[in-house]
This record gives structure tokens, C-alpha cells and sequence, in this order.
């Protein structure tokens, strides 16, 4: 049965509005979500991406980390000559083989020098600039992708699982919902809703999203025991929506944050990245053509391993794409070096692109969006640059 408590989580879950970007406006429209997908991960606790795609063939990569991140001389896997993907990724390769997996090795958000986990995942999933204070930045990028949408429905666009997902938060509807969760309204409850919320304008939009994913029958998922269980979880579920109307899915993986005896962290941390994107590839079927996975983490790691066999908050990162819809087996941008010199501030990884590009294009190229409305609307103030070649 409906508690209340359980309710008023479920409903919070739903989209919901809140006050649009002060440059939001309609210069364009998209086109109708059409059959392409797109999947945005959101990785908390900032991923080290020179461990997860170790430039081994970088001079300076030795002298900067005693024990991680060696490349194939650790068992990381060979992509190019130069590039490595960490041992744990290992299931991915495949993937690779076939151009379904590519990644942009230093890249980040405008966020810079503060190192904050929440104003740099605020950030990344607000989509915006560094003009704005981080107060201000309260709706998400895939909401402004929506509100320009003709066709979308509350179902085009799912965020799984429980953490909330700022960057699918704003004024276009949404439907958010935990494979754990199971909502059960029975009719007597729903007239009850009805009558109580009926002159609560707030309420009344709540829980009729509420009742109409309750119609659903969405379901719980189960998933078999292991350490990677949750991450599956969330991914089929996602898959599960996917192959029906929906087209963007956004749920989050968290345990990137690896200050000490990172070999263990990160270990565990990519094993359920990896489970979770070959979820969704065993799942959606021939639906996984028409698939972009875009991973993304707040920034970057320090170039130089500390004394914890760990990494510190930095500035570049990574950026994983997987999907039958790309064009991968390659790195994408360029490599900024690890010489003294190139380093930003003298510490981090150069970020040489903004990520909010490469979302830019994959979302231009999946949803025939004009590039005026990604780089003023989507990504207020953005500079999209050249097409970096993401679909294939």
C-alpha cells in the first residue's frame, strides 16, 4: 500500500518545475524525439581518466606515477599504441573492436580551481557556464533538450534511480523511478489522492504522475547478487524504457573518489561501469544501434599519484561514449601532454574541450537539433567548435 512517506518520495522523484535560465528562450525547435537514444551516466566522485585510458605512451607518465596507471606492462589492454584501458574495463573490449566504445581523453566543464564535488556535479549536469552563481544554475541540460521537443512526452526521458538527477530537473515533464521501487495504488487510494490533493495545484501534478507511473506497471527489477547488481539494475531498467517510448535515460554510478589505494577503487568502480553499459547492450536489443552511452564525471584527477597510492581532486578528465550508434575505436580530440609545462596550473591534466561539446554534437547528430539552440539554449554560452565525429 501508498504511505505517504512513500508518496511524497515517488512524486519527488517525478520531474518537476523549476525556473528556467535566464537566456532560455525558443529560438528553434527539434524535431520529434524520433528512434535514436541516448544515455548519460553521471559518475560522482570525479573518475581518474588517466587511469582509465592510461596514455602509456606519454614519456612523462613514469616519472609522474610510481604504481598506477602503466599501461600494458600492469595488464592494462593495448587500444592504439598509446593509449591503454585499465585492466578492469577489460569486458569492454569487444566493444572497442567493433568501433561501439571511444572516449575523449582530457576534457572538463567550465568548473575550475575549487574542487568541489557538489558545485562541479552541479555543473556538470546544470550545463551552463561559469557566468552564472552556482545558486542559480537549478535545471539541467537534458530538461532544456526536452523543452525544445514538440513530441516529447513525460515518457521521452527517464531518470533511474534514487539519487536526484539535476541535469533531467526544470519545467519539461519527466519521469523519474527506482528499479527497487515498487508503487503500489490501489483504486480506493488513488480516489483518496484525488479528493485530498484535488484543490493543491502542487499535489494534484504530483500525484497524478505518481498514479500514472503506478499505472504503468513498471515493476521492481531483480537482478542476480553481486557487487555489481545495482549498476545492472539501473541499466536494465533504462533498457526496459528504451525499447519502448522513451529516448533518454540519466541515472548516476557513484565511487570514483579515489584519494588513497586507488588500484581498489577504481577497480570496483569500473567493473560496475562496464556491467552497466554491457547491460544496456545485452537489453535494448537492435535498439542498441540507435544507442549513444555518454559517461561523464565532474573533473579530473592530479597528474601525480600522492602518497596514499591515490589521486587528488583535479581539473582534466575523461570522457566515455559506448553505443551502436558511434563511431569509436579511436580517441577523440587532441592529447595535451604531461610535460611541466603543459600541465594546468602545474598540477592537473589540461582539459583541451569542453565536455559540454561533445554532448552538443552527440545531441545535434541524435536529434536533428540546430546548433543555435545547443550553444545558446542547451548549453547557454557554449562554443560548440568543430564536429568532433561521434556517430557513425
Amino acid at each position: 500500500m501508498l504511505s505517504r512517506r512513500l508518496f511524497l518520495k515517488s512524486t519527488a522523484l517525478i520531474g518537476c518545475s523549476a525556473a528556467a535560465h535566464p537566456l532560455l528562450n525558443s529560438i528553434a525547435f527539434a524535431t520529434a524525439p524520433g528512434e535514436n537514444r541516448l544515455v548519460v551516466i553521471i559518475l560522482r566522485g570525479a573518475m581518474d581518466g588517466l587511469d582509465v585510458f592510461q596514455p602509456y605512451g606519454d614519456p612523462e607518465l613514469r616519472g609522474l606515477r610510481g604504481t598506477l596507471s602503466l599501461g600494458p606492462d600492469q595488464g592494462a589492454h593495448d587500444l592504439d599504441g598509446f593509449f591503454a584501458l585499465h585492466p578492469a574495463l577489460a569486458s569492454l573490449m569487444p566493444l572497442w573492436r567493433k568501433g561501439e566504445m571511444g572516449f575523449a581523453p582530457a576534457v572538463s566543464t567550465p568548473y575550475r580551481d575549487k574542487r568541489s564535488h557538489f558545485d562541479g556535479q552541479d555543473i556538470l549536469e546544470a550545463g551552463t557556464g561559469a557566468d552564472l552563481e552556482e545558486s542559480q544554475q537549478r535545471d539541467g541540460w537534458l530538461n532544456r533538450l526536452l523543452q525544445h521537443m514538440p513530441d516529447a512526452r513525460s515518457e521521452t526521458a527517464y531518470a533511474v534511480g534514487v539519487e536526484e538527477m539535476r541535469i533531467l530537473s526544470g519545467q519539461a515533464p519527466a519521469m523519474s523511478w527506482a528499479p527497487q521501487v515498487s508503487l503500489d495504488l490501489s483504486p480506493q487510494a488513488q480516489r483518496l489522492l484525488e479528493h485530498v490533493y484535488h484543490d493543491d495545484e502542487l499535489f494534484r501534478t504530483a500525484g497524478g504522475r505518481a498514479m500514472e507511473i503506478a499505472g504503468m506497471d513498471l515493476g521492481g527489477i531483480e537482478e542476480e547478487r553481486g557487487p555489481t547488481r545495482d549498476a545492472r539494475a539501473l541499466a536494465r531498467f533504462s533498457a526496459e524504457r528504451l525499447n519502448q517510448d522513451t529516448r533518454i535515460a540519466t541515472f548516476s554510478l557513484a565511487g570514483w573518489d579515489s584519494h588513497a589505494n586507488q588500484a581498489k577503487v577504481i577497480d570496483r568502480a569500473l567493473e560496475r561501469l562496464a556491467d552497466a553499459i554491457l547491460t544496456l547492450h545485452d537489453n535494448l536489443g537492435d535498439n542498441w544501434q540507435r544507442t549513444t552511452v555518454l559517461a561523464m564525471t565532474e573533473f579530473g584527477r592530479t597528474v601525480h599519484e600522492n602518497g596514499s597510492g591515490g589521486t587528488d581532486h583535479g581539473t582534466g578528465g575523461a570522457l566515455l561514449m559506448a553505443g551502436g550508434a558511434i563511431r569509436g575505436g579511436k580517441a577523440l580530440g587532441r592529447w595535451p601532454g604531461l610535460g611541466e609545462s603543459d600541465l594546468y596550473a602545474g598540477r592537473d591534466l589540461m582539459p583541451v574541450r569542453d565536455i559540454r561539446a561533445y554532448a552538443a554534437w552527440a545531441m545535434h547528430d541524435l536529434f536533428d537539433l540546430s546548433r543555435d539552440l545547443l550553444e545558446r539554449t542547451v548549453f547557454p554560452g557554449l562554443e560548440m567548435g568543430d564536429n568532433p565525429g561521434i556517430l557513425a
